[in-house]
């Protein structure tokens, strides 16, 4: 019996010596995540406040740079079109002026009713170009593009080499700068 007890004392012993070693443990571990808690709760040093102001500037002056490239773009764009709705109101009365030059060709009595005419369509047209406007040259014979042509209607093709093209051009198209304001209303020979 007494061998037996001593086992027992041997292993209660064995087994508080590991109890405590396993509490030392605990209480290491505790240790190192208060240190852990402290450190994280230090404040910044200098150079790491210094290195987030200047991260700040530097993202804010990138910020700047851009809005200013856009609404510089933007007001460019502006400027290309601001007279799109007046160059648009304007262009029936180029047509008029048109017609009525081709009228008063046929007569041969209004010379100077004709001269007259033409001086204002000139001056009308030259107007029109120093801001911008340019006319759309449509010919006979020229390959339809929806982009660009307005069609009308289609007609029967009067030959083989016109098929899809354009045959007729019945009003002008206009661009101010890049942008198409009134497309070229043509009659296409169908394919």
């Amino acid at each position: 019996m007494s061998k037996d007890q001593y086992t027992k004392e041997d292993a209660l012993k064995d087994a508080i010596d590991k109890g405590e070693l396993d509490t030392n443990q605990e209480e290491t571990q505790e240790n190192k995540e208060v240190q852990a808690t402290q450190e994280a709760e230090k404040e910044p040093t200098t150079q790491e406040l210094l290195d987030a102001e200047k991260n700040k500037y530097l993202r804010l002056f990138a910020e700047f740079e851009n809005y200013k490239k856009r609404t510089s773009k933007e007001r460019m764009e502006l400027f290309k079109t601001a007279g799109q709705e007046v160059m648009s109101v304007l262009l029936p009365i180029l047509d008029d002026f048109e017609r009525a030059l081709s009228h008063i060709d046929n007569d041969k009595e209004a010379e100077e009713l004709r001269k007259g005419v033409l001086l204002i369509y000139q001056k009308l047209v030259k107007t029109l170009q120093q801001k911008g406007l340019t006319a759309i040259e449509v010919k006979a014979g020229d390959a339809f593009d929806a982009d660009v042509h307005q069609a009308i209607t289609q007609i029967p093709a009067p030959s083989d080499d016109l098929k899809g093209k354009v045959v007729d051009c019945i009003e002008k198209g206009y661009k101010l700068g890049d942008k198409i304001i009134r497309h070229p209303k043509v009659v296409v020979a169908e394919a």
